[in-house]
């Protein structure tokens, strides 16, 4: 054990839920100190027919938390403090039923509250039986969470202690010591604290009538991602969002908007700002008149035509020269053919620094709506080309790529 270990000096927050695999987690807790982690336990009254609160305080050596109740604890809002007091929190075993109050933004006891509450990366170790893991409903669950940013370690697939065969079964301690560790050693450096970002993100719905409207296949994943990933180096970060199932990320300021125009209203409201990155899939037209009643097929009929006007170009309009233009504007470009040649000629027509490109034709491995993206870096400069990552990945590198410029100009 050294200094330069990602577990050294570290504070690791570990929820202990029901199931037999409870057990597992003071072997959890022996390996984390042993390498000089502080550990705080928080036992669910389920994990309490498993373990002991004195078996965890043994081995932790710091007292064990079990209710929300506790008068001593909530004179201060213990449950706050506790969310926000590590740098990772950890659930293990996670059960199907934590799992699901988790999905659900459920805050029934101490450990739901709190996992409501944090703004810290959270890591879940599930343990169940096979059939609760392949379930539809944990399935629908596990996505959730996933799409939210929380990381997962296992299952392992072996034999349960109900004698069945399958996956479900709690990843062994070293592997979520390994998991744990991981986390900790890419914890993002607090380099845009100070900062304030605007980000975009989703598809605008433009009405046509009161029941059709305009729209295209961007998920908002995207955005949603860089917003997380900027919040997570220490930004103020502002997401304007189109419609979208995702829910926004913890400690970002959401602004929900349905058209071009409110997007537009949104984002002048929301500058000045260091950086504005502008991943919304914005439609380009309107209906000159949206009908306020709903449109009716004519008998003999065959064809309908629309008026369409164009939208306001919010890439170009904050762009433009001006005291509340940000420090570095980010476009980007989805296209499905001449992907560079289009990509260079949009950066010197918005007049925006950096341009982030992707193919998104048919070719374009399901980018909109899809999980992975491949980009290319456009700038004054040149072309930088990224492989095929998850869409997280991608915000965590252009995240670092943003804070790095900006590093080179003054924190307001």
């Amino acid at each position: 054990m050294t200094p330069a270990d990602p577990l050294h000096g570290r504070r690791v927050l570990l929820i202990v839920s029901g199931g037999i695999a409870a057990y597992k987690a003071l072997e959890l807790i022996r390996l984390l100190t042993g390498r000089g982690c502080a550990v705080r336990c928080v036992l669910t009254e389920n994990g309490a027919q498993f373990v002991t609160p004195l078996s965890l305080q043994a081995l932790s050596g710091e007292p064990v938390h079990t209710t929300l109740w506790s008068l001593t604890d909530e004179n201060e809002m213990g449950h706050i403090a506790l969310s926000r007091s590590a740098d990772l929190v950890v659930v293990c075993p996670a059960s199907a039923d934590i799992l699901a109050q988790m999905a659900a933004g459920l805050a029934s006891d101490l450990a739901t509250t709190l996992l409501l509450a944090t703004d810290t990366p959270v890591l879940a170790a599930p343990a169940m039986n096979v059939r609760m893991w392949q379930h539809p409903a944990t399935r629908a669950n596990m996505d959730t969470l996933r799409a939210r940013g929380v990381h997962l370690v296992g299952p392992d697939e072996g034999v349960m202690a109900c004698n069945e065969f399958g996956p479900g079964r709690l990843s062994e301690p070293p592997a979520i010591l390994d998991a744990i560790a991981a986390l900790l050693s890419r914890a993002p450096p607090q380099d845009l604290l100070g900062r304030h970002a605007l980000v975009t993100a989703g598809p605008t719905h433009e009405p046509i009538d009161p029941v059709r409207y305009l729209a295209n296949r961007s998920s908002g994943r995207q955005g949603h991602a860089i917003a997380a990933a900027l919040a997570a180096r220490g930004a103020r970060v502002t997401l304007v969002s189109g419609p979208t199932v995702l829910p926004p990320p913890p400690g970002v300021a959401a602004v929900a908007v349905e058209t071009a125009c409110e997007m537009l209203a949104a984002c002048e409201a929301a500058v000045p700002a260091d950086v504005a990155v502008l991943t919304a899939a914005v439609a380009d037209w309107r209906a000159a008149s949206p009908s306020s009643a709903k449109l009716k097929k004519r008998p003999g009929k065959a064809t309908l035509s629309l008026d369409l006007v164009l939208n306001p170009d919010i890439l170009a309009l904050l762009s433009a020269p001006g005291p509340s233009r940000p420090r570095l504007v980010v476009g980007f470009a989805a296209e499905t053919d001449a992907l560079l040649e289009n990509a260079r000629a949009k950066r010197v027509a918005k007049t925006c620094d950096w341009i982030v490109a992707n193919d998104v034709g048919i070719d374009g491995g399901g980018v909109m709506g899809g999980l992975h993206n491949q980009v290319h870096l456009v700038t004054e400069a040149g072309i930088e080309s990224w492989p095929r990552l998850d869409k997280t990945e991608v915000a965590t590198r252009l995240a670092a790529r943003i804070a790095a410029h900006l590093a080179g100009s003054p924190a307001p």
